[in-house]
């Protein structure tokens, strides 16, 4: 039962070329950029990524961007990263826009072993017809373009089918873990950790305060231990902020 690795490189080494990841964290809130870290220096690459954004240059899931080791990325929200829309633009990048609930959503149903799931977000949208640009050519057309998806109506409203989302592995940050693995997560590092911690197969959790069984209260455990595999601790974790306004 204990899950405690030692070190984050040990935790992510056995994360192949081509996995697919499930990456908690909003904006710069919540990330566990030591295990993104610890996977730039691991050398995997051709990785495809979900997440509600893609990190920043330089921070986050940017890193791992700007080193060209993402081929593919579902997510939300991009805006805050030059470097994605270089890649998006030239055809280097494949890119699978949802809208930010349904993001959650899917992932929060692969996590439960729900293969799928009606919701009226899209519709009537390319969201759901299909056609949004997946991969570009680098030239201005598109290469790659999202399918049709399936409509039902219950009850007079229009619904469009989602699938739920499963990832070979997920890495998580959270404020406080057990050996154990059960994880808290401090006010808005809540995001979408919970959801990607259930998503992944293999779960990942890097923690900054490691306790003893027992010392969390089973009421404020967000993430119960059976979803997660590993944790790491990580020290002297450097938390960011996008954009920081100051008023006058």
């Amino acid at each position: 039962m204990n899950k405690v690795i030692r070190t984050a490189g040990e935790a992510v080494q056995d994360i192949p070329s081509g996995a697919s990841l499930a990456v908690g964290g909003f904006g710069l809130c919540g990330i566990p950029a030591a295990l993104i870290e610890a996977l730039l220096a691991s050398g995997s690459t051709d990785l495809v990524t979900v997440s509600n954004n893609c990190g920043v240059d330089g921070w986050g899931l940017g890193v791992l961007l700007s080193a060209r080791r993402i081929r593919r990325t579902t997510g939300s929200y991009v805006g805050e990263n030059k470097e994605f829309e270089r890649q998006f633009l030239s055809g280097e990048l494949e890119v699978e826009l949802v809208p930010q609930g349904t993001l959650a959503e899917r992932l929060r149903a692969g996590g439960a072993g729900i293969p799928a799931f009606y919701t009226p977000a899209g519709v009537g949208t390319q969201v759901a017809e299909g056609g949004l640009p997946w991969r570009y050519d680098g030239s201005g057309g598109i290469a790659v373009a999202s399918p049709p998806k399936e409509v039902r109506e219950f009850d007079g409203v229009r619904f469009v089918l989602e699938r739920g989302i499963r990832t070979d592995f997920a890495l998580v940050h959270a404020r406080y873990g057990d050996r154990h693995g059960n994880l808290i997560y401090e006010k808005s590092a809540q995001n979408f950790n919970p959801l990607c911690a259930s998503a992944g197969r293999i779960t990942i959790a890097e923690v900054e305060e490691l306790v003893e069984p027992g010392d969390l209260d089973p009421m404020h455990v967000h993430t119960p231990g059976i979803f997660v595999h590993r944790v790491v601790v990580a020290l002297d974790v450097e938390k960011r902020i996008e954009k920081r306004t100051v008023a006058q």
